[in-house]
């Protein structure tokens, strides 16, 4: 309701977010909640917008995450970075460094950052069958959730050539592990629930802290590629 200036900023010294907690300005109008304000005052058609260095998190989920972390205090980009840190028994399993790191994964889009992990390689398969790189690679964003290979071996063998045979089939089965959006294993288990591109339903719960689709279990959750978040399952989804 109302478009405030740097120096009006200042003046108040704090005011309520439509969220409904408190900012706190610094006088001199460069920091909010002790964030570093990168460039002040840029005019909009309908704000004015003050450009930060870090995200800012409401106290409550602040205080979720702190008890989350064992009781240690958390600013507001500590606690971000931790909430998105790749997490999970198979997360070991990844390579330490290279395109296929966790790092090398966040820099390419989800189908290049797929075929470079070794985790995942029957899955590039499948995706390239059913003719999805280039939907995978596009600008999203999307959450997908990538079967491991072991996931696949699962699958008697006909069965499995079957598959990869039939396109349609093919495709509807991998489209029902992307999601449109970026969410969370947080948001995801919030959620309850979520439309894939196929347009068929998964379901999300939390076992033992970890996220659960469908009841399959999530080796690796929150895993950052450059257009979609990524959580390694150790089952493929069938519609």
């Amino acid at each position: 309701g109302e478009s405030l200036d740097a120096e009006a900023l200042a003046a108040a010294g704090t005011s309520a977010t439509v969220e409904g907690s408190e900012l706190s300005f610094s006088a001199n109008g460069e920091a909010v909640n002790d964030v570093n304000v990168i460039c002040s005052n840029v005019p909009t058609a309908n704000a004015t917008v003050h450009i930060i260095d870090q995200v800012l998190l409401p106290p409550a989920v602040v205080e979720a995450l702190t008890a989350a972390a064992g009781g240690d205090a958390m600013e507001d980009g500590d606690a971000m970075e931790s909430a998105l840190e790749p997490t999970g028994p198979g997360c070991a399993a990844v390579p330490a460094d290279g395109e296929g790191s966790f790092v090398g994964m966040a820099d390419d889009p989800a189908a290049t950052a797929a075929s470079n992990n070794p985790l995942l390689s029957t899955l590039v398969t499948a995706v390239g069958e059913a003719g999805l790189v280039d939907t995978l690679n596009g600008e999203g964003p999307f959450t997908i959730f990538a079967p491991v290979n072991d996931a696949f071996a699962a699958i008697p063998e006909e069965d499995l050539a079957g598959i990869l045979a039939d396109k349609d089939l093919l495709t509807s089965i991998l489209t029902y592990h992307v999601v449109g959006g970026e969410m969370s294993s947080a948001d995801l288990v919030a959620a309850g629930s979520a439309t894939t591109v196929n347009g068929a339903d998964l379901t999300f719960a939390e076992t033992d802290g970890a996220l659960t689709v469908n009841g399959a279990a999530t080796l690796c959750m929150d895993v950052p590629t450059a257009n979609a978040t990524v959580h390694i399952i150790d089952a493929v989804l069938v519609p």
